[in-house]
């Protein structure tokens, strides 16, 4: 740093041999194990040689002492005091040797300085303020060499540091328990050139075959032709602008070149480029992006990169300002038809849809995109309006389709990748070929929109009437989960069995069946007529598992052990306020088991 100029006192010595003594480079001297051992002792001595050499010359002097390149210091500012002041040196405690200093001649480091381009820090870590006890003195003349001699060290250590990579503070989002999914990836670089590290494929310069260098060097010539290019439209604004322009000569040059390199490109692979590709292929797999050489030409090849690292750049702008969360890959919302979704849990979609964000569904055939633009384009092609597969049930509005598993895979998987959006312990996402899925839809004059859905195995072993169950957000405390749990229970009367959802059932699936059980066993006891009762009958009846039954009675007290026997109570108030809500309620959103045209499938 610079030394504060002091006016020159009278009294001081002429020739600046008390500034000169404290000039001595610390590379010149010798320090041995005894100096070390006594280096304490003699730095005490010589602050009392300072102390009263200032106090003999009627000087105001201020002593700048380095010990093997940290700064030691200590001002005096007691011109007047009658006794000399002591100066307690502290010591350096980041080396091991110290200067030894004669009677005489002691030692200003400014090496320590040349070293340390830093301000000095105090114990606590802080640079020091104005009124620290860091001033030092010198004569005027001696300080415009001094300055000089500073300035020429900083530009010599300036330059000798040059060829070293400069430290970089990343962003504060960067978390570096984060790594990159592509196996052997290291994380560092960026396709985009412009950044130090990556935690997905698209930024990856590996994935996409690519070394960090190339990706920077990539990065300076796109902006070098930017550059370019902003130059020349500046140029081109300075024409008389009409509708019907036309194309000016450097247009025209840069059409037939480009023309010129498509003409050029090979039409087709030689034998050695096919066996590097399916080398490559077969080595890689899908960790690695194909190789594109030669596949097309030069200059589209180069457009199909320039629009990978501005995608990339894109994503990761979106990162670092919160709109991605790359960490878990969390898909926050959804458009699915008119509506817009906050999801609830985690769902594996692929990994360049999850990053997003956002993703923009159709509601018909479920398939995802990226874009409002790319759903818009689907939309104006895509023919379905119902869901795949038979319609087995139809009232007023109401339908629901039976879809094989085995038969509209893809369907189905949209279906669990969707539903996992909403449930917190599905398990069921690709592996959908021993399933049946039932899809309640509710129509209008644009098609059949998908209300929920249940899944079930085509041949279960316990007996589970439903794997899987869910109600769209949209739809939900409209009745339509009873409707589906109702049907599901109708498709097993049908079969002829009992049925019982498979475990665990989520928080809201668990409140809705305990309802819908409460409801079935009201409606039974209050058409029951007689005095004893079965639970095995209920069960016959209903198509309850008698667990479920048994559970519901005890969770409303109905159920009771009296003289080694098990009661049912028929709790009448609990009756009349089923009653009531059913009057309020209405018929509009049950189920008729006449509207039900099916048959079960064979083998179950």
């Amino acid at each position: 740093g610079l030394k504060r100029k002091q006016p020159r006192d009278p009294c001081s010595s002429s020739d600046g041999t008390e500034d000169s003594d404290f000039s001595a480079d610390l590379e010149h001297a010798e320090v041995s194990e005894t100096a070390q051992r006594r280096s304490s002792t003699r730095l005490t001595r010589l602050s009392l040689r300072l102390s009263q050499s200032s106090q003999d010359n009627c000087s105001s002097a201020q002593t700048s002492v380095f010990s093997s390149g940290r700064r030691v210091t200590r001002s005096q500012q007691g011109a007047t005091n009658p006794t000399g002041k002591k100066y307690p040196l502290r010591q350096s405690r980041s080396s091991g040797s110290d200067t030894e200093a004669n009677g005489e001649s002691s030692t200003d480091l400014k090496q320590g300085a040349d070293r340390d381009e830093t301000p000095p820090r105090t114990p606590t870590g802080n640079a020091p303020s104005s009124e620290s006890d860091i001033e030092v003195s010198s004569p005027s003349n001696d300080l415009d060499e001094r300055l000089a001699k500073e300035l020429s060290l900083k530009e010599a250590a300036a330059h000798e540091l040059s060829h070293r990579p400069k430290r970089r503070r990343f962003h504060e989002s960067y978390n570096f328990n984060m790594k990159c999914p592509t196996p052997g990836c290291n994380s560092l670089g960026h396709l985009t050139g412009r950044h130090e590290r990556h935690f997905s494929i698209s930024g990856c310069p590996l994935y996409h075959n690519l070394s960090a260098d190339e990706c920077k060097g990539k990065a300076s010539t796109r902006d070098k032709q930017a550059e370019e290019r902003t130059l020349s439209h500046r140029q081109d604004e300075n024409r008389h602008s009409t509708r019907n322009q036309a194309p000016t000569e450097r247009q025209l040059r840069y059409k037939e070149k480009v023309t010129e390199l498509r003409r050029k490109r090979n039409c087709g692979l030689n034998k050695e480029q096919k066996e590097k590709y399916m080398d490559h292929r077969q080595s890689h797999g899908t960790n690695r992006e194909p190789l594109l050489e030669n596949i097309t030409s030069d200059y589209d090849l180069e457009l199909f990169r320039k629009a990978q690292a501005r995608a990339s750049e894109d994503l990761e702008k979106l990162r670092l300002a919160g709109q991605a969360s790359e960490s878990s890959n969390m898909i926050k919302t959804i458009v699915f038809g008119r509506f817009e979704l906050d999801t609830w849990y985690h769902s594996p979609y692929p990994e360049e849809y999850a990053r997003l964000g956002r993703l923009y569904m159709c509601e018909f055939c479920l398939k995802y995109m990226k874009s409002q633009t790319i759903l818009r384009r689907h939309m104006a092609k895509c023919v379905w309006k119902h869901p795949p597969g038979d319609e087995i049930y139809r009232k007023g509005n109401i339908s629901v389709f039976e879809v094989d598993g085995k038969k509209n895979k893809i369907y189905c998987q949209n279906l669990c990748l969707l539903a996992k959006l909403f449930l917190d312990h599905k398990t069921l996402y690709y592996d959908v070929e021993p399933f049946l899925f039932y899809v309640m839809t509710e129509a209008d004059n644009t098609g059949c929109h998908l209300v929920g859905y249940f899944s079930k195995e085509k041949n279960s072993f316990l007996n589970y009437n439903v794997s899987c169950i869910l109600t769209m957000p949209q739809y939900m405390r409209q009745g339509y989960g009873k409707m589906l749990i109702d049907f599901s229970y109708l498709l097993s009367k049908v079969e002829e069995k009992v049925g019982s959802p498979e475990r665990p059932l989520s928080d809201l699936g668990l409140i809705s069946y305990r309802s819908y059980w409460k409801e079935v066993l009201l409606r039974y006891l209050n058409n029951f007529q007689g005095k004893e009762i079965s639970i095995k009958e209920i069960s016959q009846e209903t198509a309850v598992n008698p667990v479920d039954i048994v559970s519901t009675l005890q969770s409303l007290q109905m159920l009771k052990y009296w003289k080694g026997k098990h009661l049912v109570l028929k709790r009448q108030d609990l009756i009349d306020d089923w009653k009531a809500k059913e009057t309020k309620r209405g018929n509009s959103k049950t189920i008729d088991p006449t509207a039900l045209k099916w048959t079960p499938p064979k083998g179950t």
